[in-house]
């Protein structure tokens, strides 16, 4: 049997962490399997489904590299597929009109709730043909009376759940609409998925489904439901717990790696790692090894692996995601080093892409003002000399490396006689516009010679500056 997966988000809003940890189970256990892995976009809810929200699904799948071999597909687009099969139920007798209002099945209910009943629709249509002329009406699916459904499902082994707890279900609503439960059946029979991994707020829909499936004589998928994440209180994550879409992990600077690493182990392990390459996920990755208890989410944990991926990933693989948040600042990197040496210089200093952005423009562009503080410390008259002296030892320089440039620095001390800090802070403020930055000699080699030179000026006039205030 070949393999084939499927996510199915519904487009009401962003793609959340749950949403994005059920795609990568979903779609590793294809990839695991050398099987397929299908995206279908489940918008029968077309009051709340926009636009804008598939496109966030469409663009966090992208950017977490969770590439479908099959589709996307839409719902709305197979309406008439799945009114066909609808008129076949019809036509065999599993699938009859409804003409009971809203408001009746609402007041049907509330009497139910007060005898301390399960709320459920009673059959009422189930058999009868006295239809009313020009009146509306849902088409309902005959829910077998007798007998249970019995499926095993990877995450929590068998569940049983007997036909008298479930209603006949609406599959048709009254303005012709198929309805959610329905189209899931037939798009996952005509999609051929052989695996549905999904949230455990699903289970209830499971055996409806199934014996959709059964009266249709279509084969029944393997399911796994898996449990919903929590936020590190304990509570159900929302957006009180901090960014709860993946594009806002994106914004905020975490690598789609870190993100894909930490969210196969909310819920899944293989031994005691916690490191997994893409590769290692998929070949380690097992259905049957996903725990049925909730994970609660750790910000920290998540931060850490960001800081270990900015550092152990290739240098130009980071870069082509810190592009991205430079040019969210304004910062054109086009005209300074490449991106991925100032990543190197860079990477033990940053939690974050968008602090690594936030500290390295100086090597781009040239700076607006100088730090307050590193300023009132750095740039005092006593430190013009040194500033002078060290210019001219670089702009002597033949050939700019961090070695020479090193050289010229410690030069520069021995010939004033003064320790290094003296020459070395004052220029780094000078060059950097603070006092961070990695080594001096790494800093000054990755910027031009000239631009060190211009800035070193503007440093010297602006102590002038002070002196004459």
């Amino acid at each position: 049997m070949s393999v084939v997966t499927r996510f199915a988000p519904s487009p009401t809003g962003f793609l959340h962490v749950g949403g994005a940890r059920t795609a990568l189970y979903s779609w590793l256990y294809a990839k695991s399997q050398g099987g397929k892995f299908v995206l279908r976009i489940e918008d029968t809810d077309v009051e709340r489904s926009t636009e804008q929200a598939k496109q966030a699904i469409l663009d966090g799948m992208q950017w977490l590299g969770l590439e479908h071999d099959l589709g996307p597909y839409y719902q709305t687009e197979r309406f008439d597929t799945y009114n066909q099969y609808i008129d076949q139920l019809i036509e065999k007798g599993l699938a009859y009109r409804c003409y009971m209002s809203s408001d009746e099945l609402n007041a049907i209910r509330e009497e139910q709730e007060k005898n301390g009943e399960k709320p459920r629709y009673p059959g009422t249509w189930r058999d009868r043909t006295d239809y009313p002329e020009d009146a509306p009406f849902a088409i309902r699916f005959k829910n077998p009376k007798e007998g249970s459904v019995v499926f095993k499902d990877h995450v929590r082994g068998e569940i049983t759940i007997s036909n008298a707890e479930l209603d006949d279900l609406v599959i048709r609503r009254s303005d012709g609409t198929p309805t959610y439960n329905f189209c899931v059946v037939i798009d996952d029979w005509e999609m051929g998925i052989t695996h549905v991994v999904r949230g455990e707020d699903h289970i209830n829909n499971t055996p409806r489904q199934i014996n959709i499936l059964k009266a249709l004589g279509a084969p029944v998928p393997e399911y796994a439901h898996v449990s919903m994440i929590l936020g590190d209180d304990g509570k159900k994550l929302s957006k009180r717990h901090g960014a709860v879409s993946v594009m806002q992990y994106r914004d905020d600077g975490f690598l789609p790696q870190a993100v894909l690493n930490y969210l196969v182990r909310l819920g899944w392990s293989h031994g005691d790692q916690e490191v997994f390459s893409v590769d290692e996920m998929i070949q380690h990755f097992s259905l049957d090894h996903i725990s049925k208890s909730a994970s609660a989410f750790n910000t920290e944990k998540l931060i850490w692996l960001n800081q270990h991926y900015i550092k152990t990933l290739p240098a130009s693989e980071v870069a082509e995601h810190a592009i991205w948040h430079f040019a969210q600042q304004g910062i054109d990197v086009s005209n300074g080093p490449a991106v991925a040496d100032v990543i190197k210089v860079q990477a033990d200093r940053v939690d974050t892409l968008k602090q690594l952005a936030e500290i390295s423009g100086y090597f781009f562009e040239d700076f607006a003002e100088f730090d307050a503080n590193a300023a009132k410390k750095h740039l005092r008259p006593v430190a013009k000399e040194a500033l002078i002296e060290v210019k001219k030892a670089l702009e002597s320089i033949s050939d700019w490396t961090a070695e020479n440039i090193q050289n010229a620095i410690n030069q520069t001390a021995e010939a004033l006689g003064v320790g290094m800090g003296k020459v070395g802070m004052p220029l780094r403020v000078a060059v950097t516009g603070s006092g961070n930055s990695p080594s001096l000699d790494v800093t000054l080699a990755l910027l031009k010679q000239s631009t060190v030179a211009q800035r070193i000026i503007k440093a010297i006039e602006f102590i002038e500056n002070r002196e004459n205030s």
